[in-house]
This record gives structure tokens, C-alpha cells and sequence, in this order.
């Protein structure tokens, strides 16, 4: 891959990874419910398991899916539910005090699996391949996988840190409640490209 070519991708990524999404705003709702070294965690499993899908995907997993269209229909309502079920936790979540004490945020695996079934995420994937990668080669893919990590990197951390900084504001119930959601909104709205997709 050409220097043009990288410096187009990274600008891509960060600009793509950067955007509201289900991960930004998940990140964004548990930096606020449990801080930021909790949720490291869940930023590394957004950023590696996005990873892991963009070379799988690359690599011919995508013939797969063109060869059984009906992939894409469970794909899609997986999403919906699991993004739904999303929103009502965050939406009920509790007091962030109590949240992060007792509450548990988003694991590795968890974050990591989940970006198969994050609309966002296979747009974005999808759109990186594609535009970046046609001939879908490993070495090239590898290269394009680490420089959108690398890209992630600081969106992750700062809708992180933006939640995690919020928190001191969510300390009346009233507040959090608002917050939360909010959060859950965005959250179910995120859904709105994958329901009703532009013609």
C-alpha cells in the first residue's frame, strides 16, 4: 500500500471511528457508570474484535455471506435485539455510585463479539475492504486492520473519558436518569440505517 493510500485510509478511520455509534455511545454511557479503568476492557474489545472482523471478513468470510443471503436477514435482527436489550440496560441502569460497585461493564469478549452484530461496525468494515483492499490479500489487510486500530484508539478513549468526566455531573438521580436515557435514545435512533436504509 502506497503512503496515499494509508494517509486516505487513517484519515477514513478516524473521521468513521470518531462518529456516534452503538460502540462510541456504550463507551461514552460506561465511563460514566464505572469509570475509565473498568471500561478498558471494553475498549480493547471494540478495538481488537473490530479487528479480528475486518480481516476474517477480507479474508472470505464475505463469500459466505453473498453465497446465503439469509445471513444477512439474522445478522440484522440479531442486531436489533441485542441492541435493544443494550438500551433497556442503559436506560435502567442505576445510581453510578452503586453501578460501579456492583455493576459489571462490558467485558473483552463481549465487546469484541459483539461488533458482529454492531451495524456500525460492519458499514464501516464493509466500506474499509472494499474501498481499501480489493484484492483482500492478508498481508495488506493485516496493515489496514492496525491502522484503523490505531485510528480507534483515540475515539474509544475520548467518548471514554467524556462519560467518565459526565459523571460528575450525574450525581442527582434526576440527572443520571436523563442521561441514561438519553443514551438509550441515541442508542435505539442508531438503529434508524439499518430499520429503514436510504433507497
Amino acid at each position: 500500500m502506497t503512503f496515499d493510500v494509508l494517509s486516505a485510509l487513517a484519515l477514513f478511520a478516524l473521521i468513521t471511528s470518531m462518529t456516534p455509534g452503538p460502540n462510541n455511545l456504550m463507551l461514552m454511557a460506561s465511563g460514566a457508570n464505572y469509570g475509565f479503568a473498568r471500561t478498558v476492557p471494553h475498549m480493547l474489545g471494540i478495538t481488537f474484535g473490530f479487528m479480528a472482523m475486518l480481516v476474517l471478513v477480507g479474508l472470505g468470510l464475505i463469500r459466505v455471506f453473498d453465497a446465503f443471503p439469509v445471513i444477512y436477514t439474522v445478522l440484522k435482527v440479531l442486531s436489533v435485539l441485542y441492541l435493544l436489550f443494550l438500551a433497556y440496560k442503559i436506560a435502567t441502569a442505576g445510581p453510578a455510585q452503586q453501578a460501579a460497585a456492583t455493576g459489571r461493564p462490558m467485558s473483552f469478549l463481549q465487546a469484541a463479539g459483539f461488533q458482529w452484530v454492531n451495524p456500525k461496525a460492519w458499514a464501516f468494515g464493509l466500506s474499509i475492504i472494499t474501498i481499501y483492499v480489493p484484492n483482500a490479500d492478508f498481508g495488506p489487510l493485516l496493515v489496514t486492520a492496525c491502522v484503523v486500530a490505531l485510528m480507534a484508539f483515540p475515539s474509544v478513549t475520548m467518548w471514554t473519558v467524556l462519560g467518565k468526566e459526565m459523571a460528575r455531573f450525574l450525581t442527582n438521580p434526576r440527572r443520571l436518569r436523563v442521561f441514561n436515557w438519553t443514551m438509550a435514545a441515541l442508542l435505539v435512533a442508531s438503529l434508524l440505517p439499518v430499520l429503514w436504509p436510504a433507497t
